[in-house]
């Protein structure tokens, strides 16, 4: 006679719409401002001074995408948006990685900030932050 496997209480139940419940409406909160704020300022910039820092105002954009991405996929929470979820916060990750320290490596291609250069400084390092959080998030919740 076997016995069922006692759940691991460290992890919550195998249930998608686990990652927009508890500490994660906090995340998708905060992935929805971020989305609304890069979206913005990424439009703004493109708009009106595009031919001052491309780069930079590229990146913001991108980074925008990626904000969005998440956001949906985060409060969505069905199997597939967690695969989506994951797939955009650790591309999200390399990317602040990867732009933050080509910030500071190579400052003149930065004339003019975006949200991952110097690691988010310009947002208090909470782009360095939320995906660390965010993978965490699904990595508990999963």
């Amino acid at each position: 006679m076997s016995t069922p496997a006692e759940p691991d209480p460290g992890r919550v139940a195998h249930d998608p719409a686990a990652t927009k419940r508890g500490p994660g409406r906090i995340l998708v909160l905060v992935y929805g401002i971020f989305a609304l704020a890069a979206t913005a300022r990424a439009g703004v910039q493109i708009a009106i001074q595009f031919s001052d820092a491309p780069i930079a105002y590229l990146l913001s954009a991108v980074a925008a995408v990626i904000y969005c991405a998440a956001t949906f996929a985060l409060a969505k929470a069905t199997v597939v948006s967690r695969r989506v979820a994951t797939i955009a916060i650790a591309i999200e990750l390399i990317g602040v990685l990867g732009v933050g320290a080509f910030s500071y490596a190579v400052p003149e291609d930065f004339p003019d900030a975006t949200v991952w250069s110097h690691f988010g400084q310009g947002y208090g390092f909470v782009p360095l932050v939320l995906p660390i959080l965010g993978l965490l998030w699904l990595r508990r919740t999963r």
